[in-house]
């Protein structure tokens, strides 16, 4: 069965949205790049900084409430009516909850053929990273370089420690297209 959607969990500033770039670049057929970072920038910026919306603490803490949850819920499975429609979605995600977060994707794409990939970066090096973006409270890369790993389950894991985003996009669309 042909893989309908990629999903790339890693931490903040692991690689995973060039590496999006780079598939749809690579891969024979138009896919749709789509990350946590849209859903967050679609919403009310009140929502950014609100206890029942999305926070992001001083030290890269990201803490989320119920209309998140709600938004997210409703946002995940949109993005799997998309691909049951015939779109090849690409998902940049952080699963901050684990093995909880890669459910509810896993719960909403149940019927679809999906590619769990694992992004891994050094806490180290993702915090450079992090640091030359400047567009994230210091601490989030670190903090979440392996916590957003512990227990979710992958098709294939690669490491950007090292590795361009190119390779690993290559890496991933052997397994797509082979």
């Amino acid at each position: 069965m042909t893989t309908a959607v990629i999903v790339l969990n890693g931490g903040s500033s692991s690689g995973k949205s060039g590496i999006a770039r780079c598939l749809q670049a690579v891969l024979p057929d138009p896919w749709l790049a789509l990350g946590t970072d849209t859903l967050v920038d679609a919403m009310p910026a009140a929502m950014r900084a609100s206890d029942t919306g999305i926070e992001f603490a001083p030290d890269g803490e990201v803490i989320v409430g119920p209309e998140f949850r709600t938004l997210e819920a409703a946002w995940i499975e949109g993005i799997a009516a998309m691909a049951r429609a015939g779109a090849r979605v690409i998902v940049d995600e952080v699963f901050l909850g684990g093995p909880a977060s890669q459910r509810r994707w896993h719960d909403a794409l149940h019927d679809l053929p999906v590619l769990w990939i694992g992004v891994h970066c050094d806490a180290t090096v993702a915090a450079g990273r992090e640091l030359a973006r400047g567009d994230r409270p210091p601490g989030m890369a670190a903090s979440q370089a392996t916590a957003v790993h512990r227990g979710v389950t992958y098709d294939l894991e690669i490491d950007t420690t090292h590795t361009e985003s190119i390779e690993c996009a290559r890496v991933i669309a052997a397994r797509v297209v082979g």
